[in-house]
């Protein structure tokens, strides 16, 4: 698992108090060989899936591993469950065919790929192989919200407990899960707070909304490749005549809107809070929580807001049952953020 905040802290502050002891450049540690450091991460994966019922059903795969650090593992996995395995970009080498991001406009050549060979599926990940986006067996792009989705319908098909989501995950994996009577924990965006959650409450299942699925039987980490094998145990559990497309239809269903602005001039922390408090007044009769930026909900529909911890910009994410109404709710919220919190 990454850092945690504190623990990050801690690590800086021993570094800025020079809180260590130095070593000769022989006394550093020791080299040792691996054979295989793919095996054993391997073997986790197979073990959480049913690998006889997957290579039974001989399915061809397509990946897009983009030439990032997934496509050896990406490989050997698929084909160690039976499946007829085209990866473009397998070569870990940071050449990139395409923008890495794996949104649906940087993955438009590689969906017309996966029905052209007859694919059940195409999974394409991000450079480092910790997320997923998916493209069913008609070229539709499934995208990365959808991937946690459809892991946690198979994970949750067979064991009922605890899943851990961030406030900007969307509620299609908490109503499947609640529809399966299990509890649903919110955290602050962040993989390291999704994962002190799935600690604390056991979580069968926890992860991010950009594809990124955490299973604790393999790795306390976002890992594209449990999303792989368990999309892939999720077809086989099915009729061979019910393909992707089918499962995803049955899944509940919103619209998220995903937006960015400008981060105010000269809003400081304590300016930045005002502005929340302003956001989260105009909006009377929601739910709000505040532990990271704000998120206002209502049921069936929620609007996050937050400053990026990286770029001078806020973010606001809004999810609602269609997109009209997912748009304006975005649309209101950004509103004030630009006007610096006065009603727009």
């Amino acid at each position: 698992m990454v850092l945690s905040p504190a623990a990050g802290r801690a690590v800086l502050d021993r570094w800025t108090r020079k809180d260590f002891a130095w070593a000769p450049f022989d006394g550093l540690g020791r080299i040792r060989d691996l054979d295989d450091p793919d095996a054993t991460h391997l073997e986790r994966v197979l073990a959480v899936v049913d690998v006889d019922a997957i290579r039974a059903r001989k399915f061809t795969v397509a990946l897009d591993a983009c030439h990032g650090a997934g496509g050896r593992l990406g490989k050997a996995l698929l084909e160690r469950l039976g499946c007829r395995a085209i990866v473009l970009g397998g070569e870990p080498d940071g050449r990139y065919d395409h923008t890495p991001e794996p949104t649906a406009a940087n993955l438009a050549d590689f969906a017309k790929l996966v029905p052209a060979v007859g694919a059940a599926v195409g999974f394409a990940q991000d450079p480092d192989a910790d997320r997923l986006a998916l493209v069913d067996e008609r070229g539709r792009y499934i995208g990365e919200e959808l991937t946690l989705a459809l892991a946690a319908a198979r994970r949750l098909g067979r064991e009922t407990g605890p899943v851990v989501l961030n406030l900007s995950t969307s509620m299609t994996t908490e109503v499947l899960a609640r529809d399966r009577g299990c509890p649903v924990i919110r955290t602050p965006v962040g993989e390291i707070h999704v994962v002190e959650a799935m600690l604390a409450h056991g979580a069968l299942i926890g992860g991010e909304g950009n594809g990124g699925v955490i299973d604790p039987r393999v790795g306390l980490v976002r890992d594209s490749f449990v999303g792989m094998a368990l999309t892939l145990d999720l077809l086989a559990s099915g009729p061979a005549e019910k393909p992707l497309s089918a499962w995803v239809d049955e899944l509940p269903r919103f619209a998220m809107v995903k937006d960015q602005y400008p981060l105010p001039p000269g809003l400081g922390p304590d300016a930045i809070a005002g502005l929340w408090d302003r956001v989260a007044a105009a909006h009377e009769g929601a739910e709000a929580d505040r532990r990271d930026g704000l998120r206002l909900g209502w049921p069936g529909r929620w609007v996050h807001v937050r400053a990026s911890n990286t770029e001078p910009i806020v973010r606001v994410i809004a999810e609602a049952g269609d997109e009209a109404e997912a748009r304006a709710l975005a649309g209101r919220v950004g509103g004030l953020v630009t006007a610096g919190g006065a009603a727009s």
